[in-house]
């Protein structure tokens, strides 16, 4: 076990890159688009470049976050799939505000993201659904996920009900309990890691009134 001294003088100098106003486009999706990019030709393979912390609030205010995998992106906002019924689902049902959170070490980067969330359509959900593995179709049948279950053979036993039932479908429908998220993004931050902690932070807010962002530099 480390010791609270080790901790403390656990540390990296950031040293790779600067982010400069003169060098970032207007549109903060334009921006995230050029990083996740390096990032996946950048980290190492297999690159899950696309992982993201995503934070929620439950309806008494206390935060919950995961790790989860981006799995779309446009001008809307950015897309990741779940069980509607899970606890992050009715999180978001609740409270529908969320977070995201990306962190590229080898690129010393770091985005936030903060949104409202809606759901998307079930034509991209179904769309999405069908690209999936076959066993992660089947699971996401099976799986009554963030209930709790008597063990691990319980789990097994869903599975195997769950492949009777498709046993003669390689294409099952998608379960009406699952679908995609859009998180719709109001303030994007992006960090990177400078000397000495003296990091670069860009902050775009998306101005209600004129579909527009505006651009502040964050004091590190």
């Amino acid at each position: 076990m480390h010791t609270a001294e080790q901790l403390a003088h656990m540390r990296r100098n950031y040293v790779r890159d600067g982010l400069l106003e003169g060098n970032s486009p207007a549109n903060p999706m334009q921006l995230f688009g050029q990083w996740l990019e390096h990032a996946v030709q950048t980290e190492k393979p297999p690159s899950e470049a696309n992982a993201m912390l995503l934070s929620t609030a439950d309806a008494s205010g206390q935060p919950h976050a995961r790790i989860m995998l981006l799995k779309g992106m446009d001008e809307r906002g950015f897309v990741f799939f779940s069980n509607y019924q899970s606890a992050k689902g009715l999180q978001m049902e609740d409270n529908p505000l969320a977070a995201l959170t990306f962190f590229w070490p080898v690129l010393e980067r770091q985005v936030r993201i903060e949104g409202r969330v809606e759901r998307v359509s079930a034509d991209e959900s179904d769309a999405y659904y069908a690209v999936r593995p076959l066993g992660s179709r089947l699971g996401a049948w099976a799986s009554p996920q963030s209930q709790p279950i008597g063990g691990r053979e319980q789990l097994a036993e869903r599975l195997a009900a769950v492949n009777q039932r498709f046993a003669d479908n390689d294409n099952p429908a998608r379960p009406p309990h699952w679908g995609g998220y859009r998180v719709l993004p109001q303030r994007i931050e992006f960090w990177q890691g400078r000397p000495d902690r003296l990091h670069d932070r860009l902050d775009y807010r998306l101005q209600p009134d004129s579909g527009d962002w505006s651009m502040t530099r964050l004091a590190p």
